[in-house]
């Protein structure tokens, strides 16, 4: 099983011919066969995501918050929930972060969010978030309808007791069509019916994450609850995303599918430590799962704490005066948000394998997720896990070009494995790769059932250090190349976002 090690000039030919004939593929009846002998099917359909969906008890849900979904009309299915709220309803202020995407086309709900949350000083009410329409690319008109949703639901909320800030607003979130104007005056209309619908029950939770639903397969909420010395915690994360997703989020920068999230507690936490909890847990979750390497024009996670646990006298955690609790605080948080990413790459579009990169030996981390992310957008890579073929050239190959400089990788150092799940009957990991020089009887019998599994995990051993990274990512399958092939009908497909090649307007 020799590897195989195009060179960089040849990896977009390669890849440009995989897509043609990609394509083909649907119609044929006969199996192929990979590298390693493995005979493949052709249009293996994606595994069931049902088991994905968790149920909660009422009292699994952060204290002081209320959500409310309908259907507004922006979906053209009838009763689709394509709109939604959250609000806080404790008797003080709710801090609030976020961290967005860095795409220059930013979407206009991204820009007024970073508006609300400056001029309040990371504090809001809330907030409301449309499916079916990105409100992306939309000129002055889309920055006005961002904020007429915003408003309306601020101008319907009782104010915050003992706030004193009348600039605290709602925040706005949407996903879609790109390109497209939101129908406005439906939003409009339903938002008091929203308000007026709110409770918090485990039903309302669900039908929230619903809402913002594109082309995802199943709605994404998790709930958890933990310990803060004798205080009970509690968190509700909500996201979305199963296609253009590769995120680089950072906190707003004024001015200033895709992936949409919120995590809500009722913890007390201080805004700016709030957002600096937020930055470090996006770093090491959402910013390290990528489906197809695209990053979109709305990216963007909220978290929310609105101070309600223990009767709403918990003392606001911050990292000069708490900082033992805050650091747990901070590690619980990081470990939710991993949990909700992970989420997103299990539905990404067409995707039948889950799989970790994991690269570890680094000088430091920047290097170690660097490689983990070229490894894991690699496209011959994520074909050839589809394919369930062990070509670990194609892991090399992404490792070799990763731009480190003035870092380069010592080849002579690096070690690669397949790591089978912990449900596998023998957990020993299967090396290919050692110091540089090929392992001379790889089992490739034990690597093709390793690759049949829906989890997989790779290990990418440097040499060179003690730094490591985790980066999640998916395969590339016939189906999603049906997805996003299949654009007849969606607007303004001409979009060129960050530095991709590829052309997407639903997201």
């Amino acid at each position: 099983m020799p590897p195989s090690l195009p060179s960089p000039s040849g990896l977009s030919r390669a890849t440009a011919a995989a897509a043609s004939a990609a394509s083909a593929l649907p119609s044929l009846a006969r199996s192929t066969t990979t590298s390693a002998g493995t005979a493949v099917t052709p249009n293996k359909p994606p595994p069931s995501k049902d088991h994905h969906v968790q149920s909660y008890s009422a009292d699994a849900f952060p204290l002081g918050f209320s959500v409310a979904s309908t259907h507004a009309g922006i979906k053209k299915k009838a009763g689709a929930l394509d709109l939604g709220i959250l609000v806080s309803t404790a008797e003080t202020s709710c801090s609030a972060a976020a961290c967005m995407t860095r795409n220059v086309f930013k979407a206009a709900p991204v820009t007024v969010t970073s508006e609300l949350l400056r001029t309040a000083n990371g504090r809001a009410r809330g907030f409301i978030v449309n499916s079916g329409c990105a409100n992306a690319v939309t000129g002055k008109k889309g920055l006005e309808d961002a904020w007429s949703m915003s408003n309306k639901t601020t101008s319907l909320l009782k104010p915050s007791s003992g706030t004193g800030n009348e600039k605290e607003g709602t925040l706005v979130m949407s996903t879609g069509v790109i390109g497209q104007h939101l129908p406005i005056s439906k939003i409009l209309d339903q938002i008091p019916k929203l308000v007026e619908g709110l409770d918090s029950s485990p039903q309302s939770w669900l039908d929230l994450s619903k809402a913002f639903m594109t082309t995802d397969t199943f709605p994404k909420l998790r709930a958890k609850t933990f310990k803060l010395g004798t205080k009970e915690i509690r968190l509700v994360g909500i996201d979305k995303g199963a296609g253009m997703i590769a995120p680089s989020m950072g906190p707003p920068q004024p001015p200033h599918a895709t992936l949409l999230g919120v995590i809500a507690t009722d913890a007390a936490v201080n805004p700016e430590d709030l957002q600096n909890a937020l930055n470090y847990a996006v770093d090491r979750s959402f910013n390290n799962i990528t489906v197809d390497g695209d990053m979109s024009t709305n990216d963007t996670i909220l978290c929310l704490a609105n101070g309600a646990a223990s009767g709403g006298k918990m003392e606001e955690l911050s990292e000069k005066s708490n900082p033992e609790e805050f650091g747990i605080f901070k590690e619980e948080l990081k470990n939710f948000a991993e949990e909700l990413a992970q989420l997103v790459v299990r539905d990404g579009e067409g995707a039948t394998k889950f799989v970790t990169i994991r690269v570890k030996g680094a000088k430091t981390y920047e290097i170690a997720n660097a490689v983990a992310k070229s490894v894991a957008n690699s496209s011959l890579f994520k074909t050839a896990m589809y394919g369930e073929d062990a070509n670990w050239g194609r892991i090399l190959c992404a490792v070799g070009y990763t731009p480190l400089s003035p870092n380069p990788i010592s080849p002579t150092s690096v070690s690669v494995s397949f790591l089978p799940p912990a449900s596998s009957g023998n957990t020993t990991p299967l090396r290919l790769l050692t110091n540089g020089e090929p392992e001379p009887n790889i089992d490739e019998e034990r690597a093709s059932e390793i690759l049949k599994e829906e989890d997989l995990e790779i290990e990418i051993d440097l040499g060179d250090g003690n730094e490591e990274s985790k980066v999640w990512t998916c395969d590339f399958s016939h189906e999603y190349v049906t997805i996003n092939g299949s654009v007849s009908g969606r607007a303004f497909s001409f979009f060129f976002l960050h530095h991709s090649k590829k052309y997407r307007t639903l997201h």
